[in-house]
């Protein structure tokens, strides 16, 4: 095993670090602060949406403590199911991110899953088939069955100053966001049906509708048993604005940038195009 930089061997378990003799790792070194801004960090958290489940080869199988946990946080030590064999070296870091399918069923296009960003790890040591990682940073707890991919710093896009009118027959809807979330404010991101295939790109504003017809119901007919209903017409009533944070062909991911009221899965969205 490698450990920043200087060859180290691993006895019975991979909580035995060898250093000149058995040692427990049980923490890692403190998490340093962070270069990155704000905004990035909210970006890199942010959610996004699929309709298959993504391959999930390197996963968070445990960590380096007395006690057995599944719930992990800045200054602890994750073990991770890969090693030098798989390419992993020290130094490296890693977005951790979890599945959150839906209820009941299985992930599908028409009940896609959510992806929850729980944060980014720096591997720490390495073996031919494990890893040790800091986490650098939690957007969430990280938990056992979490899966990594390569991190890269995300580029926060850089909204129109002068965006053309939204165009009004080419509704899309606002469906869900992180830990399957149906309710919206400024500064959260939610994920919309419509995508790089719909013309969507990366810094487009969207503006956020919501229909208020009311559904009324009419004396019985004299034809008919059953009363008869009748929805009400109105003009749609204007929420807010949303820029694009990242695209994909079919789904995009929303940061709300203002919110006369809360955002609510269904509501219309209307692109500046």
């Amino acid at each position: 095993m490698t450990l920043i930089g200087r060859p180290i061997r691993v006895f019975a378990t991979a909580a035995l670090l060898a250093a000149g003799g058995p040692l427990l790792a049980q923490t890692g070194p403190a998490p340093g602060a962070t270069h990155l801004d704000a905004e990035v960090i909210a970006l890199a958290c942010s959610p996004t949406l699929v309709f298959t489940p993504p391959m999930t080869s390197l996963l968070i199988t445990g960590g380096q403590d007395a006690s057995t946990r599944h719930m992990f946080r800045p200054g602890d030590l994750v073990t991770i199911n890969g090693g030098s064999d798989n390419g992993i070296e020290v130094g490296q870091e890693y977005y951790v991110r979890r599945v959150q399918a839906p209820r009941g069923t299985s992930t599908s296009r028409e009940t896609p899953a959510t992806i929850r960003t729980t944060g980014w790890v720096r591997v720490y040591a390495v073996d031919k088939t494990m890893s040790l990682a800091t986490i650098s940073h939690a957007c969430d707890s990280m938990e056992i069955g979490d899966y990594l991919e390569p991190f890269s710093v995300p580029q926060p896009p850089t909204p129109d100053a002068n965006p053309p009118k939204p165009q009004r027959d080419n509704y899309g809807h606002i469906l869900i966001g992180s830990d399957r979330r149906t309710l919206f404010a400024k500064n959260d991101f939610f994920t919309i049906d419509r995508g790089s295939d719909h013309g969507v790109t990366l810094g487009a504003r969207f503006i956020i509708y919501r229909d208020k017809r009311r559904t009324e119901t009419t004396k019985v007919p004299v034809t008919s048993e059953l009363p008869e209903t009748v929805m009400t017409p109105e003009f749609l009533y204007e929420l807010g604005e949303a820029v694009v944070v990242e695209v994909k062909p079919e789904v995009s991911t929303l940061l709300a940038m203002t919110a006369r009221s809360a955002f609510i899965s269904g509501d219309y969205v209307a692109l500046r195009k």
